[in-house]
């Protein structure tokens, strides 16, 4: 048996695959064709492992309020 991750650590704020990135985003993994588009268009934050898409999700998180504030401000 592993040992739990670290509070702070990488582990649980890791999300594998577009299916994880789209039920954050959207509630649904069923949007992950929205999630590739945005990931084309180099519009949001991602990095691969390997051939899998990956994001974390504070920095997902942090994106979204960036641009609820910028759209606030405008």
């Amino acid at each position: 048996m592993s040992p739990a991750p670290a509070i702070g650590s990488l582990a649980g704020d890791i999300l594998y695959g577009a299916d994880a990135i789209a039920e954050l985003m959207y509630g649904s993994k069923d949007c992950r064709r929205a999630i590739y588009n945005l990931i084309q268009s180099k519009s949001i934050p991602h990095f691969p492992i390997g051939t899998t898409v990956c994001a974390r999700k504070s920095v997902l998180l942090a994106w979204i309020g960036d641009d609820v504030r910028r759209v606030g401000r405008g």
